[in-house]
């Protein structure tokens, strides 16, 4: 019989520390295991990505995607969605948690582009984060992959797989990021922003990690991982 796993992992505390010598492999197995570390956002352009991240927040991808494939068809420019209004860009994100909040954002954030930028989404961090609905996570998301900036947007997924796997442990969403800037070896920082989404959202999930499908089990130092590899 399996061993009874008493904590949610959802809220499993940080594990021990990652050897050094450890860091390398685990990217280098996260590499061999995903083929394509991209986002899974649906995107042709930087401002439709960028509308797509804000859109995102606490909302899942593919309801941010249904959205935005009839929201685009239309409008993927500043100005195209700064021309149907505030209430007619609800009508297409209404399925979206938080448009009401998102839309004035996003009328803003094509506001701003359009006097400050000459509608080019600004590939800087400080002309980024002052878009509305522009966070440092946001920010990154961009920087990372329109611009190829080495950057880590550490999400609810980054964050939970640096914990329980003892790459990058940290109490705050900035501590992690920086830890992480820290600990991914340069060849792989582009990329590592989606190594650990795409890891967190499909093997190392929240409340049942499947450990036994895991390609970083070795590396790995969460203390509970044999008892989920045998679920």
């Amino acid at each position: 019989m399996s061993k009874v796993v008493k904590h949610k992992t959802a809220q499993t505390p940080p594990s021990r520390r990652l050897p050094n010598r450890n860091v390398r492999p685990f990217f280098e197995k996260l590499a061999a295991a995903i083929d394509e570390p991209v986002t899974e956002l649906e995107y042709s352009s930087n401002f439709e990505l960028l509308i797509a991240v804000i859109l995102s927040a606490q909302a899942t991808d593919v309801s941010v995607n249904l959205a935005t494939r009839k929201l685009y068809a239309v409008a993927n420019t500043p100005e195209a969605i700064y021309a149907l209004g505030e209430e007619g860009l609800k009508e297409y994100i209404k399925t979206i948690g938080l448009f009401n909040s998102k839309a004035k954002n996003v009328m803003k954030a094509c506001k701003d582009l359009i006097e400050k930028h000459n509608s080019q989404v600004p590939d800087n961090r400080k002309d980024l984060e002052a878009l509305a609905g522009v966070g440092r996570k946001t920010a990154n998301v961009v920087l990372n992959t329109a611009f190829g900036h080495p950057t880590m947007a550490v999400d609810t997924h980054i964050f939970r797989v640096s914990n329980r796997t003892g790459l990058a442990t940290g109490r705050t969403v900035l501590a992690v990021e920086q830890k992480l800037l820290e600990r991914v070896p340069e060849d792989y920082l582009v990329d590592a922003h989606h190594y650990l989404i795409l890891h967190g959202r499909y093997t190392c999930q929240a409340r049942t990690p499947k450990c036994g499908a895991c390609p970083v089990y070795e590396e790995c130092m969460f203390k509970d991982k044999q008892a989920f590899a045998e679920l």
